[in-house]
Order: C-alpha cells, then sequence, then structure tokens
C-alpha cells in the first residue's frame, strides 16, 4: 500500500477535492471509457469493494495538491475499497490506496506522454500492479505488469487478447472496441447491451413460439382434412353398398 513520508511541517491539503481533468478528447474517447466503466460496474454488480471510474483527477502527492506532470487515467479501477461516488481519488483519503489498473486510450495528443512519462510515473510513483494503452487508430493493444518495481510486457492470446490478474478478466479489441472480456471469451456486455440481448432472446422467444403454434395450428388442420376426406370416403363406399370397414 502506498505510503508517503510525509515532513512534519506539511501542511496537508484539503479534502474531496473536485476533480481538474480536461474534457475528452472526442466524442469516441468519451464512449469508449464511458464503456468499459459500464461493462465492469455491470459484471460487478453484485460487488462493493471496488471502484472505477475515468477522466478523474488522482491527486497522489500530499506536498502538492495537483501535479502538472500528471492527469487522471482515461479508465482506472482501485480494489479494496468502498464502492461509491467520488469528486476525484484522494490518495490520502483513501487510506493510501492507488489504482490496481489503468487503461489510457491514446490520441495524436497524449500518445508520446502515455506511452512516456504517464507509463513512468505510473510504474515508479504510483506502482499500479497492471497498466494497459490502446490506439483506436491503428488497433494497437499493450500492456504491462509489474514485477519486482519494472513494467514487463503481457503477452497476448491467440484472439489477442490481455489478461488482467487484477480483474480475472481480459482486455480484447472487438469491432474496434477495447472491450472487457471473460475468461470463457465472452464479451462483457453494459446494461445497454444486456436490456438489448434480452430484449431479443425474448423477441426470438415469441417468434419461437408463435412458430410452434402456427406448426400446431396446421398439423391440426391436416388431421382434419384427412378425417374428412376418410369420411367422405367411407361414405361413397357406402353409396356402391361396400362396407368401408372391410
Amino acid at each position: 500500500m502506498y505510503q508517503p513520508q510525509v515532513p512534519a511541517d506539511v501542511v496537508w491539503p484539503p479534502t474531496d477535492l473536485w476533480s481538474d481533468e480536461p474534457p475528452m478528447e472526442s466524442d469516441w474517447h468519451r464512449k469508449q471509457m464511458q464503456l468499459l466503466i459500464d461493462a465492469l460496474e455491470s459484471q460487478w454488480h453484485d460487488r462493493q469493494d471496488f471502484y472505477c471510474s475515468g477522466n478523474l483527477t488522482v491527486y497522489y502527492s500530499l506536498t502538492q495538491c495537483k501535479s502538472e506532470d500528471f492527469r487522471g487515467p482515461d479508465f482506472f479501477v482501485v480494489l479494496g475499497c468502498e464502492r461509491r461516488e467520488r469528486r476525484s481519488w484522494t490518495v490520502w483519503e483513501e487510506g493510501g490506496r492507488l489504482p490496481n489498473v489503468i487503461v489510457e486510450i491514446l490520441s495524436d495528443s497524449t500518445a508520446e506522454i502515455d506511452r512516456g512519462l504517464k507509463k513512468q510515473i505510473y510504474q515508479d510513483v504510483l506502482r499500479v500492479p497492471e497498466y494497459f494503452w490502446f490506439d483506436p487508430q491503428s488497433g494497437e493493444l499493450c500492456g504491462f505488469h509489474l514485477i519486482e518495481g519494472r513494467y514487463e510486457p503481457l503477452e497476448a492470446n491467440e484472439q489477442g487478447w490481455l489478461w488482467s490478474a487484477q480483474l480475472g478478466l481480459y482486455f480484447g479489441v472487438e469491432a474496434g472496441r477495447l472491450r472487457l472480456i471473460s475468461g470463457e471469451g465472452a464479451v462483457i456486455p453494459t446494461p445497454a447491451e444486456r436490456a438489448q440481448q434480452e430484449r431479443e432472446r425474448a423477441e426470438a422467444a415469441e417468434r419461437q413460439a408463435q412458430a410452434e403454434s402456427l406448426r400446431a395450428e396446421q398439423e391440426k388442420q391436416r388431421a382434419e382434412q384427412a378425417e374428412a376426406q376418410a369420411q367422405r370416403l367411407a361414405e361413397r363406399l357406402r353409396a356402391l353398398g361396400i362396407d368401408p370397414q372391410t
């Protein structure tokens, strides 16, 4: 756990600080960030021991409220904390807890910093166990885990997915989007996607029930027609003096 060394004469910063992040670079970046947040919160809907957010300032220095060298991650997850809404992530108000997982969505203006300075901060200062970045233009997905204080690259599986041991889930690119994927290979849906899937399943079940009802009605009609035809044949045989039973 993060335990900063605080000089005796340090004046503690205020608490419950507001986030100080600029707007997301594009609607695409905003939707991508929200996609990850919604999917994880939906997957862990019954858990109360985590916090995930994005584009939210992580205040980690007791000697200064803000750092000009650091901006909030596009997506991050903290484990072992209370699940509630926050204005920012203020480390000294959270028992020293820092993000367990950070994801940065690269853009033309941030790619160099995300690959360089931020990676260095996450490794050397925040000691984030897992760091990922995703380039939506090229589809590049890279991940690192902290081993003996240094980031070592994660190896992708056959599908190109990267395993997050912290989350127990994969990160993978599906249809041009960075998605969370279960260990069984199923894309984790957002609540909206889950609701859509349920509607589609309900509609499919309704169509199947209607088809089965139609087949049953057709079978009934065929049986009635066959019975009527047999009766007409029997009547013709009787008219000819022939016993239809023989």
